[in-house]
């Protein structure tokens, strides 16, 4: 490291202007990495993605839930008949169901007041599959509205819409990063009192402009998801804080105990440096496990959990030594105190828990796991319309639509593919079963191709709650032995979605385990060090999943917090995506930690003294990391996807559990009760991990 320190300060000059190279063109191109990600979550091989996929091509929709009109008022069917003819004549490309359709009837209410027309339009790809037509939907919705009688309505809605809480367009995520980099600022500020504070910031957004040019690079070779965008910005606004934060934390006690500036850059580099370049390889190597999964989305997330850390630790360990060897001095106005970094009320909190280790970690313990609990009832798939209700008018058209007898399943219909001359017997056998509140056959334009037509069935229930599912695998098994080709819609892509994704990510999460523990070991020259941290995060992760199911499956707290109801469910990717976050944020903490502890220990031989000692130093920094990400969270569940929600909830939870009870409390305890036993290991794992055994 000293060698490598000395070549960046020789050139700090070149440095700095490479990076500004990269962050402008990471900059200037972020618009078009942005439009080149993909939306779609590919499942190949999978019976319903595949089915969807065919009815895509030849009639479109398939996985895209329809838009629905919903008329009310006099003769509601009628003038909803009346819509969907000029629907059709003045939106190419889209088709229409109402309910004088063949088996389509329970379209109208049971009053006659309410009628609905299930709207097809032509798929956009991107984020918004009806962005074409719906502003076109929402004039003639509008027109409809205003020639109808008094005492008329006509409403646009679908599950789509009620799921993105109604907003029209996609929010860019650098509304995000800017509300989550505001709070930073502040937190910063606070930690240093000085111009020092923008450093961790600066290189916060060099890492994520080069991470951005990076995925671009990585679009022209394969799928990207959307997902990405936000692990890319939000986490790496997180980690190459957490990093450059690291060094200049122990910059300033190099100083204060008196080295010249470039002495102390250097001795950063050597201690700080090598936790961060250690760290950012751990999550990276780690994170990558997820590109051996056999699903697109799941590789495209592993490749962009690679990429954030490498920047980060590339920029951490160029740029922030040529700006403190550059300017480090000058960067400390108004606040001139030099500092040790040594925290006195994490000093006092550690020595509480190190005097009350096995209290901490029993309390600590039955904390996370009733924290955790829930997570057994986990449900993992799309929203339930309960949880979408909102006093917006497309909300109460539904609402009051269903309430009224029509489907709930008709926002989400399941798409029976089925031989022209097996219409008849398929949907007689669909519609017996119980749960099945309709099968409609529209003889219309556009719903037969090359001799097969395209069938949706409405489930009576949501087919998100139990009911719904209990339902669709009825309906799966009995289209299929009836004679039905194929059976697609959201609700079955969603169901194979979680069979395909959680039937093999044990395989995943034991990769990541694997060589998460070689990597830990040979830094830390440890055995226990490594499964103690490993089992931390684990419980960490699934304390944020117990909470998430509680406020958002559940509903406890979701309608003060958000103003909204429980979804029932957990939104299928969403444990997933937290997973990727999480690991790799509760990993870079606890390496912090123990890097400190080791280097402590190594220095005294005595384990309660290095507990201190490493709390002290790295509590401030952690719980100021954690905090900065904490809001960059909170700015994110502004979003009016219910989706981004529920994967906002989960991460800021997560993030405040693993810095105060796991980190601040469990872990500091854990030590403790282990002694002499950290700092062990093996002589046959040490051969072969290539370290000197402690």
């Amino acid at each position: 490291m000293d060698r490598f320190t000395d070549w960046v300060l020789r050139h700090r000059l070149l440095v700095a202007l490479g990076w500004v190279v990269v962050a402008v063109a990471g900059g200037a191109l972020a618009p078009t990495t942005v439009d080149r990600l993909s939306y779609e979550f590919a499942l190949p091989g999978q019976p319903a993605y595949e089915t969807n996929v065919d009815i895509a091509e030849r009639f479109g929709g398939g996985s895209d839930d329809p838009l629905v009109l919903v008329v009310s008022g006099p003769d509601a069917e009628g003038r909803a008949v009346a819509l969907a003819r000029t629907v059709e004549q003045q939106v190419d490309g889209t088709r229409t169901v109402t309910a004088r359709d063949p088996g389509a009837a329970s379209l109208t209410g049971r009053g006659g007041t309410v009628s609905m027309v299930v709207v097809q339009p032509r798929v956009t790809p991107g984020p918004e599959p009806y962005a074409a037509s719906q502003p076109r939907l929402e004039r003639l919705a509008a027109q409809a509205r205003a020639d109808a009688p008094e005492g008329t309505d006509v409403e646009l809605t679908g599950f789509t819409l009620l799921s993105e809480g109604g907003a029209s367009g996609d929010r860019s995520v650098l509304v995000e990063v800017v509300l989550g980099g505001v709070g930073a600022l502040v937190v910063l500020a606070l930690v240093f009192g000085s111009l020092l504070a923008g450093v961790p910031l600066l290189v916060a957004a060099v890492s994520i402009l080069g991470t951005y040019l990076a995925l671009l690079g990585l679009t022209g070779i394969t799928d990207v998801s959307f997902v990405v965008q936000y692990l890319v910005a939000l986490i790496g606004l997180g980690v190459a804080i957490d990093y450059s934060l690291l060094i200049v934390t122990r910059w300033r006690e190099e100083t204060a105990g008196g080295r010249a500036n470039d002495e102390a850059v250097r001795a950063a580099m050597r201690t700080a440096g090598e936790s961060v370049l250690f760290s950012g390889v751990t999550v990276a190597v780690s994170l990558a496990a997820l590109v051996l999964t056999p699903l697109p989305f799941l590789r495209s997330i592993g490749l962009g959990g690679l990429l954030i850390p490498l920047l980060s630790v590339a920029t951490s360990l160029t740029l922030v030594p040529a700006l403190l060897s550059a300017f480090g001095p000058r960067l400390t106005w108004p606040r001139r105190a030099s500092s040790d970094g040594r925290s006195r009320f994490w000093a006092r909190v550690a020595a509480l828990v190190v005097r009350r280790r096995w209290l901490t970690v029993v309390g600590a313990s039955a904390v996370l796991i009733a924290l955790a609990a829930p997570v057994v009832t986990l449900t993992l798939g799309s929203p339930q319309l309960e949880g979408l209700e909102t006093d917006a008018p497309a909300s109460r058209a539904v609402t009051a639509a269903i309430d009224d007898g029509v489907p709930a399943g008709v926002l989400r219909p399941v798409e029976l593919l089925v031989p022209t001359a097996d219409v008849e017997r398929v949907g007689g056998a669909v519609g017996d079963l119980d749960g099945v509140g309709a099968v409609a056959a529209p003889s219309g334009e556009g719903w037969s191709d090359g001799g097969d037509t395209l069938l949706q069935v409405w489930l009576a229930d949501d087919p998100a709650s139990d009911a719904g599912r209990d339902t669709l695998d009825r309906v799966r098994d009995v289209a299929t032995d009836a004679g039905a080709t194929g059976v697609g819609g959201s609700p079955a892509e969603d169901a194979d979605f979680v069979s395909a994704v959680y039937g093999n990510v044990y395989w995943v999460v034991l990769g990541v385990v694997v060589v998460t523990f070689l990597l830990l070991a040979r830094a830390l020259r440890s055995v226990w060090l490594p499964v103690k941290a490993l089992v931390l995060n684990v419980i960490s992760i699934g304390a944020a999943y117990g909470v998430t199911v509680l406020v958002w499956q559940e509903g406890f707290g979701s309608e003060l917090l958000f103003g909204q109801s429980a979804t029932g469910v957990i939104t299928t990717w969403v444990p997933i995506a937290a997973f990727s976050f999480l690991f790799g944020l509760s990993m870079d903490y606890e390496v912090f930690i123990l890097s400190r502890m080791r280097e402590a220990y190594d220095e005294h031989g005595e384990t309660d003294r290095a507990v201190v000692d490493g709390i002290a130093h790295t509590g401030r920094l952690v719980t100021s990391a954690a905090l900065i990400l904490f809001l960059a969270f909170v700015a994110l569940s502004t979003v009016p996807s219910v989706e981004v929600k529920i994967l906002a909830t989960t991460l800021a939870l997560g993030i405040v559990i693993d810095a105060v009870i796991v980190r601040g409390l469990l872990a500091p305890a854990l030590v403790a009760v282990l002694g002499r036993a950290n700092w062990t290991m093996p002589d046959q794992l040490a051969r072969v991990l290539r370290v000197r055994p402690s």
